[in-house]
């Protein structure tokens, strides 16, 4: 059976703690410009970028007024409320170094402004262990469209999708990886609900990263995935 050999990994939320204070951001940057929005409304969208997740909230007349003021209200306040807060997931370093030093190649696909994944990279430290990085510069459209993890595939030479999971925390990035034939596992550690992620596509669901880690140690140092298993995935449970 063949191994797959390339690995995908969302940012925020798989690999950085950070869902609750982009929900928490957006809730207040909304305040700013006159809509009241309950916390848990936004937080179901994050994971998708401000082109997709402001028309959840706003009409197309006034993202068109004032859309990019409020989109740069929000990031200038994560950025300097929020973002210093981060913390990386648990043995994410470990995780990169252990897959890395097998031969598997390791691409990030993030929504994130271009400095704000750097900052998530020596966050995690786990500086020269990918093969590649996107970010919301790289695409003009963000999750569930698959722009993103098509211009991750390209980083890692256009391998065969059977060769590929991608690892995310929400549906939208299943979503995404779906609409390229690729397989998708979830991740609870960003706070959503297992059965979304399933419905989403995701073929396995773990806690977070360093449980992956210890599943991946528990395989006999093998990717406790094939191509195979994964596409037979769908109505297991783990």
């Amino acid at each position: 059976m063949a191994l797959v050999q390339n690995v995908i990994f969302d940012v925020d939320g798989t690999l950085v703690d950070s869902v609750d204070e982009h929900a928490e951001a957006w809730r207040r940057a909304f305040l700013e410009f006159g809509r009241d929005v309950p916390f848990a409304h936004v937080r179901s969208q994050i994971g998708k970028g401000a082109d997709q997740l402001l028309p959840v909230f706003f009409t197309e007349d006034e993202l068109e007024k004032f859309g990019q003021e409020l989109s740069d209200y929000r990031s200038a306040l994560f950025k300097r409320e929020f973002m210093p807060k981060l913390r990386p997931f648990p043995q994410v370093r470990e995780l990169f170094q252990r897959l890395r030093q097998d031969g598997l190649k390791l691409v990030l696909a993030s929504s994130a402004n271009e400095d704000e994944l750097e900052r998530y990279v020596r966050l995690c430290r786990i500086e020269g262990l990918t093969h590649g990085e996107t970010s919301k510069s790289d695409v003009s459209k963000s999750k569930p469209n698959p722009d993103i993890f098509d211009v991750a595939m390209e980083r890692l030479g256009r391998p065969d999708p059977h060769s590929v999971v991608v690892i995310g925390d929400t549906p939208f990035d299943a979503l995404a990886a779906g609409k390229l034939g690729l397989a998708s596992v979830g991740l609870r550690c960003g706070g959503f609900p297992e059965d979304d992620l399933r419905t989403a596509g995701c073929r396995d669901i773990y806690k977070d990263p360093a449980e992956l880690l210890a599943r991946y140690e528990s395989s006999s140092n093998t990717w406790p995935w094939t191509a195979e298993s994964l596409s037979s995935k769908d109505d297991e449970s783990r």
